[in-house]
Parts: structure tokens; C-alpha cells; sequence
């Protein structure tokens, strides 16, 4: 992987920035286009940021420079979400700044990525890469319409899916015994760090389900009416429920709890509404996705199987 990422790493330069942007659109879309890739270019650099956090936490020297791979695939990806959005203003209507409820939700993930577990780190981490890869950059792409797009895509969907694999892997990680063993094995952390770290999940909490509702479900309803594509990259983290260890580490217990807390036909419609506030996502996503097959599957297979999985729905249509 680590020789795949050097190998594969390219330049903006490379794309053909001479083709005129598209004439004929309306203003509604015109400014929707431009503020989705200006909002793009923000994400992949909190993407970037959490890469980095990934990378100053792990010993494996490969996995380090796998990571210090990813964060340049980043910045690389901010620069050309900003490039398109530039490419695509093309009557100037206003002047575009990054969503609100990004710019508050960011600071609050990094910090609580620096502060909190592996574990959560990790899995908030592949929800928010499968959220973009299989659902958003797709459905924007679609929507865009665009030779000049669909080249930029295609060369951030081969370094997303590094990335995904690299995700998948590090649950895989974060939930074997060996891992257990070293967490048992270690000292207790200081208070002071303790709390900070508990203060940084509840910020994440409190501006997760703004964040999530601007800048992912109020995009995709736009661009994916129907939703199929933001279901399938939530049935992908959901799935990973399937394997025990995956399902018993505490942050994944506090999510499904919820989930199942939202799905109960008692308890459901007396606190759902609190269930789909502290997990920040739709009540659509939260319902159980996959069907009785799909999770016996998922129990069996490997980590890598179930990243090819998800990999595979960048192609389907």
C-alpha cells in the first residue's frame, strides 16, 4: 500500500483546466454548484487535519507515512474543490464563504480526534470518507455533469479508495485483542486530558447534526433525491456491527444503542428525537438498512472484503 500511495500521487497541473465551464445553467444551479465545491474544498482539508491527527498517534513508521500520503492527497483535493468552484462562478452572482455549520463543527472534530479514543477517531473518520466518496463526490459529479468534473473526480476517487482500505484496516485494528491487550497495558491517562476529551465529544455531539444536515443531507437532497447512494454508504458502517469486536468497543456500543433506541417500537417514539440529535444524522440512515443476508455476510467476511465492498459502489449507477 505504502509503495501504491507513493506511485500514485499526482498533480493539479495535471488536469485540462483549459475547457470552458458549461453555459446554459440556470442561476439556482450555478450558485449551488460553486457553494457545494467551496464547501468541498473545506471538508478535504478537515479531512487533511484528521489525517494528520491519524498519523501523529500511530507507531507503525509505514502506517505514519501511509497517513503523510493521505493528508497531501487532502490538501491536493482541497486545491482542485476550490479550482472547480472558481472554474464553475462563472457569473460572479455573490461571493461565496464556507458554510457556517462547517466552520463551527470543524475545530470541535479535530480536537476531539486528537483527544478521544483510536476507536472513535477511526469510525467517525470512514463514516464521513464513505459519506463522500460513495455518496457525495458521486452525486455532485452527477449533477455537475461536466467534462472538467469528471476528470477531477476520477482522479480523487483513485485516492479515496487508499483511503477507505486504509479505514477499514485500521478498525480491523482498533478492535482486535492484540490492541485490547496494549490499551490494558497502558497507564491511565491524566485527568486533565480525560476531561478534555469528554468536552470535546460533546461539542462534536452538540454540532454534529447541524453540520451533518448543511453540508451533506441538504446537498445530496439536491443532487440524489432518492437517497439510494446516502443509504448505502450508512449500511457500510452499519454492517461493520456484524463483526463482535467491532460491535462491542464503547463508541460503537453508544451508537447502536441509539440506533436501536430510534428503531424500538416502544421506546422509538418517545425518544427517537433524542437519538437522532446526539447521533447528528436523518432518521432515513438510522433504520436498519441491510437485510438478514447482507449481515451474515458481513459477519464472515474480511475487513477487506468488506472495503472492496464499499468500493465497489463507487461504480455502480
Amino acid at each position: 500500500m505504502l509503495t501504491k500511495c507513493h506511485r500514485d500521487q499526482w498533480q493539479v497541473g495535471d488536469l485540462d483546466w483549459s475547457r470552458p465551464p458549461p453555459r446554459g445553467w440556470d442561476r439556482d444551479k450555478e450558485e449551488a454548484v460553486v457553494q457545494y465545491f467551496t464547501d468541498m474544498a473545506a471538508i478535504e482539508r478537515l479531512a487533511g487535519a484528521l489525517f494528520e491527527e491519524q498519523r501523529r498517534s500511530v507507531t507503525d513508521p509505514r502506517l505514519e507515512q501511509i497517513l503523510s500520503t493521505f493528508v497531501t492527497d487532502e490538501l491536493r483535493h482541497s486545491h482542485v474543490a476550490q479550482m472547480l468552484a472558481d472554474h464553475y462562478d462563472v457569473h460572479r452572482y455573490r461571493l461565496y464563504q464556507i458554510d457556517d455549520q462547517l466552520r463551527r463543527f470543524a475545530p470541535h472534530f479535530v480536537y476531539a480526534v486528537r483527544f478521544l479514543s483510536a476507536e472513535f477517531a477511526t469510525i467517525y473518520i470512514t463514516t464521513g470518507e464513505l459519506i463522500l466518496d460513495i455518496a457525495l463526490l458521486r452525486s455532485l459529479n452527477d449533477y455537475v455533469d461536466d467534462a472538467m468534473s469528471d476528470e477531477a473526480m476520477a482522479k480523487i476517487n483513485q485516492d479515496e479508495s487508499r483511503h477507505i482500505a486504509i479505514d477499514f484496516h485500521m478498525i480491523e485494528r482498533y478492535s482486535s485483542e492484540e490492541w485490547q491487550a496494549e490499551l490494558a497495558a497502558a497507564p491511565p491517562r491524566p485527568l486533565g486530558e480525560q476531561l478534555r476529551a469528554w468536552w470535546a465529544f460533546l461539542q462534536v455531539l452538540r454540532h454534529a447534526k447541524p453540520f451533518f444536515r448543511e453540508v451533506f443531507f441538504a446537498p445530496m437532497a439536491r443532487t440524489d433525491p432518492s437517497g439510494q447512494r446516502m443509504r448505502e454508504a450508512f449500511k457500510r458502517i452499519q454492517l461493520l456491527s456484524a463483526k463482535p469486536r467491532v460491535a462491542a468497543r464503547p463508541f460503537s456500543r453508544f451508537v447502536l444503542s441509539l440506533q436501536r433506541l430510534h428503531n424500538h417500537p416502544v421506546w422509538g417514539p418517545l425518544f427517537g428525537r433524542l437519538a437522532v440529535r446526539l447521533l447528528g444524522i436523518e432518521p432515513a440512515v438510522i433504520q436498519e438498512l441491510y437485510s438478514a443476508e447482507e449481515y451474515r455476510w458481513a459477519a464472515s467476511a474480511s475487513f477487506d472484503e468488506l472495503s472492496a465492498a464499499a468500493l465497489q459502489l463507487k461504480h455502480a449507477h
